[in-house]
């Protein structure tokens, strides 16, 4: 059974119906990477700014570390389901919901990233005059880039993986195959549909671990 599964999922990759139309596997893989951007975008612009300030000040540190703990044990599923309930369906509430599950490892990787700066090339950058702007963006964000990219990654991780739930309420993405197939028990399209989130996680994740390197012998 599971090999004929595994071969129906071949099978299913390789038939080239299942590549092209809006239904096609580029067409889907499309719509779950713009889901991913938007929330990713999103949740940039809430959580850097905030674990910046947090790193750079040291302020409200403890608050910051519960907040991340706890947002990060939120099950998708159930969270969706109670934003959905809440807005309505539509594309509002999976993408909240997202957010809500990315906002964490951004947060985390933006103050851990400033607080692993060595402390006295900060108090050299404030000797020599820098203002607090300066320090920070001359030398506390260039030397906390690679923790920064490395909060992304987890991020970007996160909502590509997570991301299949929004095809729960008809919002497609790769999603659609995995709920779908389950639907139909069509358990090859399930299968592929799995192996296409996680060769596209790999790839992700590979280009975050080479621009983390890069980053860090800049």
């Amino acid at each position: 059974m599971s090999d004929n599964v595994f071969v129906g999922a071949g099978q299913w990759l390789t038939d080239s119906a299942h590549w092209s139309g809006t239904d096609g596997v580029p067409a889907r893989l499309l719509e779950h990477l713009g889901y991913t951007v938007l929330t990713v975008v999103i949740a940039a612009a809430i959580a850097l700014p905030l674990g910046l300030w947090i790193g750079h000040t040291g302020r409200l540190r403890g608050l910051a570390v519960a907040l991340t703990g706890s947002l990060r044990a939120l099950p998708t599923l159930g969270l969706l389901t109670l934003v959905v309930l809440w807005v309505g369906i539509g594309l509002t509430g999976p993408i909240l919901a997202l957010v809500v599950l990315s906002v964490p490892p951004l947060l985390a990787g933006a103050y851990a990233g400033l607080e692993s700066v060595d402390r006295h090339t900060i108090d050299a950058a404030r000797g020599l005059g820098f203002t607090e702007w300066q320090v920070l963006t001359r030398v506390e964000i260039p030397l906390a880039l690679p923790l920064i990219v490395g909060g992304f990654r987890s991020a970007v991780l996160q909502v590509v993986s997570t991301a299949t739930v929004a095809a729960y309420i008809g919002l497609g993405g790769l999603g659609t195959y995995l709920i779908e197939g389950v639907q139909i028990r069509d358990y090859p399209m399930t299968l592929a549909g799995s192996l296409v989130v996680v060769v596209l996680a790999l790839v992700l994740d590979a280009g975050f671990a080479l621009a983390q390197r890069s980053a860090a012998r800049s």
